[in-house]
């Protein structure tokens, strides 16, 4: 058996010669996911904790707990606003989610979200230099609740979601909502946009929305196109796409050029079905907004489009190629399911795309939100903004788009990956100056200021991380985990043939 590299890069090259490209593409999925399981358990999860100050004999515990830290709690009694200086509130994220819709995999119970939370709060402190912690609640209503909530015991109530942030809201500087399920998501990001005093960020919603919008912006320039004059067509109403909608719009796009498809076909005003459940109040505006021609079918609403963003059931052959040789030239294809897209990407260019993108890093073009929420946060942050507003998101997308740019942009490499440091400070430098021109900040400095205080915190993570590893109280994984990943995922290709 070949050696797998520690780096991962070349997993493709160990499977057997006859399987077929999307063989491949799936047993490298199965590989990863076997992968994660034995990972998992060899660390007992991915997060520790780790003090920030120094510890410099015993007689300090007197300093940094009592009687000394008495002082720090009467100086913030005195003046709330001191808890972003006299603690880590000031750079501290809670990833909340009551996991009821965990990637693909839709409700994995409470529990079953803190593998996901984990990661979130890995990649918040590892390219953002973010703090975070993972917090899964359980959101159903108990039996002694039923008569308070007006809501059976064993549902989901998004109101205990609401409750649990305004509670927690003191004790941290900004909240990221996770793996909620529609519609419970949308009430629970606009009342809590509403309420809070911190940044309250729906990543599935606000960060998807950001990277995409960032990613389009530079497909449709390499395309030689305009995005007011684009035919935008979006698969999937859930929180991603609607908030995809509603950032495109706000950027530029034709409400008259796009049509958005749920499982019931295309969002119009003809909807009633929409109209009447008052908890979809956010497909009920788009589809007051777009498709004015009442399009119902997927089919006939991807004739001639040149941009299809699917966010909706994982494929592959959710979107076929037929669909997409019906777009039109120089076609622009997102499909972000995960773990596996609505179609593949070496089907979609077969097909005729001028551009593909998926969620996925194994493939060009990753439209994933992990270049996004490190750096939205971290300039939110770094101002003690009162919330991320559309238009800091926007902000974001931009800053992203231009920073690639920069970089270098084709067609298959639309947007810088998380492994480009630097975005991530450019980024937060970027929304740090749009929440203060917007008159959301508690504190102003300089986008010079934003920018090395940001670069400065990532470069302090990263050295940590590698620090750890390099003394080995972070020990490499067993090079059996590697083989036994490898061997499961031939097995489930060859299963499948059978």
């Amino acid at each position: 058996m070949k050696s797998i590299d520690k780096e991962l890069n070349s997993i493709t090259e160990l499977f057997p010669s006859d399987f077929t490209d999307d063989e491949k593409a799936l047993a490298k999925t199965h590989f990863l996911k076997k992968l994660s399981v034995l990972t998992h358990s060899f660390y007992g999860g991915k997060l520790q904790t780790v003090p920030k100050c120094g510890l410099y004999g015993f007689n300090w515990f007197n300093v940094w707990y009592t009687p000394g830290v008495s002082a720090v709690s009467t100086s913030i009694r005195d003046d709330n606003e001191t808890s972003f200086a006299l603690s880590n509130k000031g750079n501290l994220v809670a990833v909340v989610s009551d996991s009821t819709r965990v990637l693909g995999d839709g409700d994995c119970t409470p529990p079953g979200g803190l593998g996901v939370m984990e990661g979130k709060c890995m990649l918040m402190k590892y390219l953002g230099g973010v703090d975070a912690y993972p917090l899964c609640i359980d959101s159903k209503v108990r039996v002694d609740e039923e008569e308070k909530r007006g809501i059976k015991s064993g549902k989901h109530d998004p109101d205990k979601i609401i409750d649990f942030v305004r509670m927690l809201e003191p004790s941290v500087g900004a909240v990221n909502l996770e793996d909620i399920q529609q519609p419970d998501c949308f009430k629970v990001l606009d009342t809590l946009r509403e309420v809070c005093e911190i940044p309250v960020w729906h990543d599935d919603a606000q960060g998807t929305a950001c990277i995409t919008l960032a990613g389009l912006l530079n497909a449709i320039k390499l395309a030689g196109k305009k995005m007011e004059d684009c035919k935008i067509v979006l698969l999937g109403a859930g929180a991603s796409n609607t908030t995809i909608a509603r950032l495109i719009l706000a950027d530029g796009g034709k409400p008259e050029n796009m049509i958005i498809c749920d499982s019931r076909g295309g969002l119009h005003s003809g909807r009633k079905d929409i109209e009447e459940d008052k908890r979809y109040y956010r497909k009920w505006e788009l589809c007051l907004q777009t498709n004015p021609k009442k399009i119902d079918s997927f089919d006939e609403a991807m004739k001639g489009a040149d941009v299809l963003i699917a966010l909706s059931t994982p494929g592959p052959n959710t979107v076929t190629k037929e669909q997409v040789a019906s777009m039109n030239e120089k076609a622009i294809v997102f499909t972000c399911a995960n773990p596996i897209p609505e179609i593949w990407p070496h089907e979609a260019k077969a097909a005729g795309a001028y551009i593909v993108g998926t969620g996925r890093g194994d493939f060009p073009n990753q439209i994933n939100n992990s270049v996004c929420f490190p750096g939205i946060l971290k300039g939110a942050l770094l101002v003690r903004a009162k919330k991320i507003s559309d238009g800091m998101a926007i902000r974001c997308s931009h800053s992203i788009a231009d920073y690639s740019e920069k970089k270098g942009i084709n067609p298959d490499n639309i947007v810088v990956t998380m492994q480009d440091e630097d975005v991530f400070a450019v980024e937060a430098a970027d929304v740090a100056m749009q929440a203060i021109k917007e008159g959301l900040a508690r504190v102003t400095m300089t986008w010079e200021e934003a920018y090395e205080r940001a670069k400065k915190d990532i470069e302090e993570s990263r050295s940590l991380t590698k620090m750890l590893m390099e003394k080995n109280f972070i020990k490499e994984p067993p090079q059996e985990f590697y083989e036994k990943a490898l061997e499961y995922a031939v097995e489930q290709i060859k299963k499948n043939r059978k």
